[in-house]
């Protein structure tokens, strides 16, 4: 057992183990903050009606993309500070608080009181307060789980909290759609409940039974990387955008300087780490093994899927439900209903693979889980646009078990590895390297999905159109649509064609024609074949990354766990590891295998 679970009091393993109730509490704060994650992507649509907007409306694209990818720009910039503030000050104290800012930025997008535009930077700014409060709850509850189970339980406890994590951006989808049928708001409001009863619960039960370090902020290391996430994580954004006659916006100004300044004040900020006394984040954690390479192999494994939720979503509701003859409106639900295999399998491997990781170790597990999801992104490339549904949900099952077999050991592994009084810190740079790999993977399929729809859909549109009546004058321009447009029309349930038709041209075409052209299978068979080749390729790119990825977790040597000699700042003993080990203890499996990177 080690140190830190040694000293909790009998008294608070009363009744239930403490360890058991901060298992329970932070997955629940976990399943919170991680549905709200892509709750709100099934639920667009009926959220724009409720504010009175049309999100394909000139202007509208950029304020539809923060609405979408706002609370997880908040959440992945203040992962790392919001760690180490955690070190300095207690992991629950800050773990309790993001559940306050949190039920409060929930029930203020509930309460949303403008509609219009007003409404849509007021709904973008609540946003970000939920994911001020996700950032707090994600930095730390690996930390706490951490601190309060003994090493050779910890797999099976941030098994059991990766479920939360995986399981609630699947569970997001389906909860977004069925609440937006009753009302937009109680896509919100169904947090608030949950958020207060949680915050209430933690308050009472969570207690500080790791190491806190009292050390000096790092001003200069907080200012430069946070600042140099946000511009490098809004250039990723409007790289998503069309500008001027480009598909994407990767040759905006705002994204060109923005990322160069973004990398270059992420740079300075590496030096600044090194010079200070009291870094934010310490650097020679990554002379590690375990560390370097658990968090390596995650951000190719987040690289790898990143994007996937959003291609299998736009593939579902711009493609497949509707050639099965779903209307675009109903699409949504049924897409995140669809998705479900993948949470099924990840909840069927995720446990048990971080229980036999306490045992046997990370390495064989987490390598394994990534070969499987190499397979499973490969064995999507066989699918042709119009599969049948029996395949797809067993690839899906696959990748979600891939991912389970991956996730939990992996995160064990790293939080095993580093000292106690550095545990918040590195649950938060495990997070970042997560959640920053996402956006990127997000950047990087978008890209490579509009490249291929940009050469491939114009003329499946212009033959399409031209075949149910329409001039070429008329045909030529709407078959050069932005391929961003047809994206996001599918994203949000929408019939691009029937707002992009003008009435007088569709009151000039006979009734069957119109009933054909605005019908559920039109637009989704010219989106199918170039959709379905540019998709492949994604999914071929992430097999390939999964891959090295999986090579990436060999490289974390034998089961490795920090053992602590005594209380306090343990920052001299990475240094005297660094040296071999002296502080440090393996399992006996392990001796030899494990190192400096």
């Amino acid at each position: 057992m080690s140190a830190t679970a040694r000293t909790i009091s009998p008294k608070l393993r009363r009744g239930l183990e403490y360890k058991w109730v901060a298992l329970a509490n932070t997955t629940v704060g976990t399943l919170m903050a991680t549905i709200n994650s892509t709750i709100i992507m099934i639920s667009l649509p009926v959220i724009f009606r409720g504010l009175h907007v049309n999100p394909l409306a000139p202007g509208q694209t950029s304020l539809l993309l923060w609405i979408l990818m706002g609370y997880n720009l908040a959440t992945t910039v203040l992962l790392v500070t919001f760690g180490r503030i955690s070190d300095n000050h207690g992991k629950v104290r800050f773990y309790n608080l993001g559940f306050i800012v949190f039920t409060l930025g929930s029930l203020l997008a509930t309460l949303t009181p403008s509609l219009g535009l007003a409404g849509e930077w007021e709904l973008i700014a609540f946003r970000a307060i939920q994911g001020v409060g996700g950032a707090f709850l994600f930095a730390t509850s690996a930390a706490i789980l951490t601190d309060a189970f003994p090493s050779d339980q910890r797999g099976l406890a941030l098994g059991i909290n990766q479920i939360a994590a995986i399981g609630g951006s699947v569970l997001g989808l389906v909860l977004g759609g069925v609440l937006a049928a009753v009302d937009w708001r109680l896509v919100f409001l169904i947090s608030v409940p949950i958020g207060i009863a949680g915050s209430i619960w933690s308050y009472l039960k969570l207690r500080e039974v790791g190491v806190t370090v009292r050390q000096p902020a790092d001003a200069w290391g907080n200012v430069t990387f946070g600042l140099g996430l946000t511009l490098l994580m809004v250039a990723l954004t409007y790289s998503l955008l069309p500008y001027g006659k480009q598909a994407m916006g990767w040759g905006s100004p705002v994204v060109e300087i923005g990322g160069a300044l973004g990398v270059a004040l992420l740079l300075i900020f590496l030096v600044v780490e090194r010079k200070v006394a009291y870094p934010m984040f310490q650097l020679r954690l990554f002379a590690i093994r375990s560390f370097a390479a658990g968090n390596l192999s995650g951000f190719l494994a987040a690289l790898a899927r990143g994007g996937l939720q959003f291609m299998l979503i736009i593939w579902l509701q711009g493609v497949w439900l509707p050639l099965h003859g779903v209307a675009f409106s109903q699409t949504p639900l049924q897409a995140g209903i669809d998705t479900l295999p993948m949470m099924v399998g990840f909840m069927v491997a995720g446990p048990l693979s971080g229980s036999l990781s306490d045992r046997y170790g990370a390495r064989i597990f987490s390598t394994a889980g990534m070969l499987v999801s190499a397979f499973g992104f490969w064995l999507l490339t066989t699918l042709p646009a119009d599969f049948a549904f029996g395949p797809f949900a067993l690839y899906l099952g696959i990748l979600g078990v891939g991912m389970g077999l991956f996730a939990a050991p992996n995160t064990a592994s790293i939080m095993n590895a580093v000292p106690a009084a550095y545990r918040g810190v590195a649950s938060g740079m495990r997070a970042t390297f997560q959640n920053g790999a996402m956006m990127m993977s997000l950047a990087l399929f978008f890209t490579m999905v509009i490249s291929g729809l940009s050469s491939r859909l114009p003329g499946s549109l212009l033959t399409g159109l031209t075949q149910v009546g329409l001039s070429p004058a008329v045909a030529g321009p709407l078959s050069h649509m932005p391929p961003v447009v047809a994206l996001f029309s599918a994203l949000l349930g929408y019939n691009p064609l029937a707002h992009l038709l003008p009435a007088a041209i569709l009151n000039a075409l006979p009734k069957a024609a119109v009933t054909h052209l605005l019908g559920t299978r039109f637009f989704a068979s010219l989106m199918a074949g170039p959709f379905s080749a540019s998709v492949h390729v994604v999914f071929d790119i992430s097999a390939v990354m999964s891959v090295v990825a999986a090579l990436a977790s060999l490289m974390r040597g034998g089961h490795f766990v920090w053992q602590e000699e005594g209380q306090g700042d343990s920052l001299p003993m990475v240094a005297t590891a660094a040296a071999g080990l002296k502080t440090a203890s393996e399992r006996p499996e392990a001796q030899g295998e494990q190192g400096m990177a």
